[in-house]
C-alpha cells in the first residue's frame, strides 16, 4: 500500500480534466519523486484503460487516478433552461449557435469508470466533490489501493477520515479549478490552505496533503510545516512540455498575468477557479445550469475556442498563484523544487 514516506519529493501532481494530465507529464513526476495523477472526471473506461497502461509502460512509480463524485442531477425548469441557453446564445462569438440543452445520462457512471482501475491497480485512488460509492474504498484497500479524498473543511475531513480514506487533500481557497466542497447548499468557509492544512493536522489523523496556491519549495515546506505530509501542485505543472495543456491556454498562463484568477459557475455550474476572460466577465450575473449540464452544454463553445486559439471563452483553470508559473521539461520543474526545499531546511536548521 501506498505511503508518503517512500516518496523523494512529499509531492502530488494534481489530477487535471480535459487532457492536461498526459500520461507523459503523469509518468515523468512519478519518475522523478513524486506521484503523477490523472484527472478522469469525465473519461470513458476506455480514455481510462489506455491511459493508465500508457502511463504504467513508462513508470514504476506511483500514479494517482481521479474521479469526481457527481450528486444526482435534474433540469431545471423550461424557463431556467430557456436563460441559460439564451446567454450563452447572445455571446459575440461563432460557435455558440448549435449549444443545446443537455441529454440524459447527465454524467458518467463512476462504477463502470472504475472497471479499469481494478484491472491496472495505480497506487492512488482519489475522489473530488464527496465520498465514493460504498463498498468502492474497501475494494480498493482489497488490492492494495490506497484512498484519498479532498476537503474543504474540518467537517468534510471527519467524514472522509471516518470512511476509513488513506488520505484527505486540504483544498484551500486558492486553488485553481473545481472547489471540492460536499454540499453546495453548505456555506463554503473558503479557509486559505495554510489555514485548512493546519486546522486539519490538529484534529484528523490519517495524513494531510495540502492543496491551493502551491508553486515553489518555500510554500511546500510551509505547508510541510503546518502539518502536512505533502503537497499536491496543479497550476504549477500547467507550462510543462509534458502537459497537454492547449497553446493559445499556456500563453495566457505566462504571459497575461496582469489578469486576476475568479471563482467561477459559467463553465460548468459548479464554481471553479481561473484566470477572469471575456466568458468570465460577460457571464457574471448570468442563468446557469447546475453542475454538470452547464459543463457539457458549454463544451461544443470551449471546443470551438480551443480550435479557433481563441482563450477568451475557454476555462482558463488556474490558482491565484499563477505568474509563478515555470514553463520548462517536467523533468526540470521537479529538480528545482527539490532545490527549493532543500534551500527552505538549510535556512531553518541555519
Amino acid at each position: 500500500m501506498f505511503n508518503f514516506a517512500q516518496l523523494a519529493l512529499p509531492l502530488i501532481q494534481a489530477p487535471m480534466a480535459g487532457g492536461i494530465t498526459t500520461p507523459q507529464l503523469v509518468a515523468a513526476v512519478a519518475n522523478h519523486g513524486g506521484v503523477g495523477s490523472f484527472g478522469f472526471a469525465y473519461s470513458t473506461p476506455e480514455k481510462i484503460h489506455t491511459d493508465l497502461l500508457a502511463a504504467q509502460s513508462l513508470t514504476s512509480g506511483p500514479i494517482n487516478a481521479n474521479f469526481f463524485v457527481f450528486s444526482p442531477v435534474r433540469l431545471p425548469s423550461d424557463q431556467i433552461q430557456a436563460k441559460a441557453l439564451q446567454a450563452l446564445r447572445s455571446l459575440d462569438v461563432g460557435g455558440v449557435q448549435s449549444l443545446s440543452i443537455p441529454e440524459e445520462p447527465f454524467y458518467p457512471s463512476l462504477l463502470d469508470q472504475l472497471e479499469p482501475i481494478w484491472k491496472a491497480r495505480p497506487a492512488i485512488l482519489s475522489f473530488h466533490f464527496g465520498l465514493p460509492p460504498e463498498g468502492v474504498i474497501e475494494k480498493a484497500h482489497a488490492l492494495g489501493i490506497a484512498v484519498g479524498i479532498s476537503a474543504t473543511s474540518l467537517a468534510e475531513a471527519l467524514a472522509i477520515e471516518s470512511a476509513h480514506a488513506d488520505f484527505i487533500v486540504a483544498q484551500g481557497i486558492e486553488a485553481g479549478g473545481h472547489r471540492g466542497q460536499f454540499d453546495l447548499l453548505a456555506k463554503d468557509e473558503a479557509l486559505s490552505t495554510l489555514a485548512l492544512t493546519t486546522q486539519l493536522a490538529k484534529h484528523c489523523r490519517i495524513p494531510i496533503v495540502a492543496a491551493g496556491g502551491i508553486m515553489n519549495g518555500a510554500d511546500i515546506h510551509a505547508a510541510l510545516a503546518k502539518g502536512a505530509q505533502a503537497a499536491q501542485l496543479g497550476t504549477a505543472f500547467l507550462c510543462c512540455d509534458e502537459s497537454g495543456t492547449p497553446p493559445s491556454y499556456r500563453h495566457y498562463v505566462l504571459h497575461k498575468q496582469d489578469r486576476s484568477t475568479t471563482l467561477t459557475k459559467a463553465f460548468s455550474g459548479r464554481l471553479a477557479r481561473g484566470l477572469e476572460n471575456t466568458f468570465t466577465r460577460t457571464m457574471q450575473d448570468q442563468t446557469t445550469l447546475p453542475f454538470p449540464l452547464q459543463n457539457t452544454m458549454t463544451g461544443p463553445l470551449r471546443q470551438w475556442a480551443a480550435a479557433q486559439q481563441d482563450a477568451e471563452y475557454q476555462s482558463l483553470w488556474a490558482g491565484t498563484a499563477y505568474t509563478q508559473v515555470r514553463s520548462m521539461s517536467t523533468q526540470d520543474l521537479m529538480q528545482e523544487l527539490r532545490n527549493e526545499i532543500e534551500a527552505q531546511y538549510q535556512n531553518s536548521n541555519a
